[in-house]
């Protein structure tokens, strides 16, 4: 997406570039950790970052942009750009998160590219998300926890600017890295 900075941390690089998963649980090992309160509400733009996870390229060809942060109890946790460069908060209710990895990342973007025209189906403006503060790899640190999936994506703190977050989702046998930037 051209409207998202890029992390300068060396460690993380651009997203075309990747790491394997054990370099990137080094990373993510390495870092500070993030309270809730730190976390600057409103927009974050997000990437992934591709270390061979099935579902590496699933989030940008579908147009994800990022998550939204109002308060600790008001999260969007996707946030979708249409071809327009609209941003509209889509339900992780109304997305068929089972499919990710399975279908491949390329017939997605029909998908972005309809967004406009499948944003009422999918929009939603109630919070899909909650932060709490949750002990994960020895370290007690932001979490965004899912309303109805069960999922949760953990923060460590790149910068002031920058967190790191891993998906952590029941079944997923691998782990799915992304950065968020304000």
């Amino acid at each position: 997406m051209s409207n998202v900075r890029y992390c300068r941390d060396p460690r993380v690089g651009r997203p075309e570039h990747g790491c394997t998963s054990v370099r990137a649980w080094e990373i993510f090992d390495s870092l500070p950790a993030v309270r809730v309160a730190e976390i600057t509400t409103g927009r974050w733009c997000g990437r992934e970052l591709p270390t061979g996870h099935p579902m590496d390229g699933a989030l940008a060809e579908s147009g994800w942009y990022g998550k939204q942060f109002d308060t600790p109890e008001h999260v969007y946790p996707l946030l979708f750009a249409d071809e327009r460069g609209t941003i509209v908060a889509v339900s992780p209710r109304r997305v068929p998160m089972s499919l990710a990895g399975r279908v491949p990342s390329r017939l997605l973007r029909p998908v972005r590219n309809r967004l406009s025209v499948l944003a009422p189906l999918l929009r939603t403006s109630q919070p899909g998300a909650r932060l709490r503060e949750i002990e994960y790899r020895g370290v007690t640190s932001a979490a965004m926890v899912y309303d109805h999936l069960p999922i949760i994506d953990h923060f460590r703190r790149l910068d002031e600017n920058t967190l790191f977050g891993v998906m952590d989702k029941r079944g997923l046998a691998q782990p799915y890295f992304f950065v968020l930037e304000r």
